[in-house]
């Protein structure tokens, strides 16, 4: 197997547009539906034109590839841009080189203690997973296993998809288990919104027909009271769950969420970071499904804590996004194979690389299913026509 020491480091920023690990650097017009998509900024009528407008992917994507004495690199994409290449070029390569790359759990609470004087959550974190992907990959290349093989093996040889995108019976038709649609509308448009929020998931309900898996994303747009009203009047619609309806950090709001519909099931876990993030929200059961990003959460170590203290608690743990990354985690596990793949195409309605062309042996989902391959770590390598600029 050779030598794991650890001996380069090599990290660059994705100058191509919609390759890599940011999922909102996609070229104007991503799901021709970009004026309509609740957020965080809904409010503010300056910046609710369209996502970009606020800056939702001014940072990009990066890469990092870190090579052992044996010649082996294992490689992994995230988002962070400039700032996350800085981070672990200039502060996290100390704890990589001349480190045996087997040892991913020390090198990561290294990396992690080491940063919380600037950041617990967020894009220092942000800069861990893409570390850590690198050595789960790495490793797996130098024993010529997939990643699945070293966190427990395979519980299941074929996963299935609910796929995230602007037309529900497009998803329908490409095979996927559930679509789940975005909701176009917040608090900030008042009674009119919620109106039209409701004509918009009974349009989509007609058109997948009755018991089909209808989910709403919400992306961290509502309030309290607006979600248990429009939870209220969208009944009807059977809708299978309600995601990340809140700010991240409104512990208390879920609660409420919970009393209100105790019968409704409500999802998070997108936009919040570590076991430490993860716990009251594991703890207090207001959550029905956790949906941590691999990319962002803490790389595939972080969510393994995260997975462990869920299982406590028969909380299933779904991942946001993350292409072969939650793969193999999924995978996994003993629960029901269930992932995420989020609609990479412009139009949403066609099954493209989560990572555009930054890869090559990226497994993509085929009638809203897929069969896992044997291929050593992640089972994908960089592009001979990746854009890179490497970080000095």
């Amino acid at each position: 197997m050779g030598d794991f020491t650890i001996r380069a480091l090599r990290v660059s920023v994705v100058e191509g547009t919609g390759d890599g690990g940011d999922y909102f650097q996609k070229a104007a017009g991503h799901w021709l539906i970009d004026t309509e998509i609740a957020n965080p900024m809904s409010g503010h009528p300056a910046y609710k034109a369209r996502r970009t407008s606020w800056g939702i992917g001014v940072l990009g994507s990066i890469v990092v590839e870190i090579t052992t004495d044996a010649g082996v690199t294992g490689v992994a994409t995230g988002f962070g841009g400039p700032p996350a290449a800085w981070l672990i070029h200039h502060h996290f390569r100390r704890f990589l080189i001349g480190a045996d790359a087997r040892q991913i759990n020390r090198i990561w609470d290294q990396m992690f203690r080491a940063s919380m004087p600037y950041g617990r959550k967020g894009l220092p974190v942000a800069a861990i997973s893409a570390v850590d992907l690198a050595l789960w990959d790495l490793v797996g290349k130098q024993r010529g296993e997939p990643v699945v093989n070293l966190i427990g093996g395979r519980c299941h040889d074929e996963i299935r998809f609910y796929c995230t995108g602007p037309d529900a019976a497009a998803i329908k038709g490409m095979g996927f288990w559930g679509a789940k649609v975005p909701l176009p509308h917040g608090p900030a448009d008042g009674e009119e919104g919620i109106i039209r929020n409701l004509a918009f998931l009974a349009a989509h309900r007609e058109a997948v027909g009755p018991g089909f898996p209808l989910m709403v994303d919400c992306y961290m747009a509502l309030t309290v009271p607006y979600a248990i009203e429009l939870a209220r009047r969208a009944a009807p619609l059977d809708i299978h769950w309600w995601e990340e309806v809140l700010h991240p950090d409104d512990l208390e709001g879920f609660a409420l969420l919970r009393q209100a519909h105790p019968q409704v099931k409500w999802t998070t876990g997108e936009h919040e970071y570590t076991r430490y993030g993860f716990r009251r929200l594991i703890e207090g059961r207001q959550i029905d499904v956790l949906q941590p990003d691999v990319m962002w959460v803490g790389g595939l170590t972080a969510l393994l804590q995260i997975a462990a203290h869920a299982a406590a608690y028969d909380l299933p743990v779904i991942p946001h996004g993350s292409g072969p990354y939650s793969h193999h985690y999924v995978a996994s596990q003993p629960a029901p194979p269930l992932c995420e793949y989020v609609a990479a195409s412009a139009d949403g309605g066609s099954i493209l690389p989560v990572f555009g062309a930054l890869f090559t042996g990226e497994e993509m989902p085929q009638d809203g299913k897929l069969r896992f391959s044997d291929a050593p770590g992640f089972g994908m390598a960089l592009s001979d026509t990746a854009r890179l600029r490497v970080v000095e």
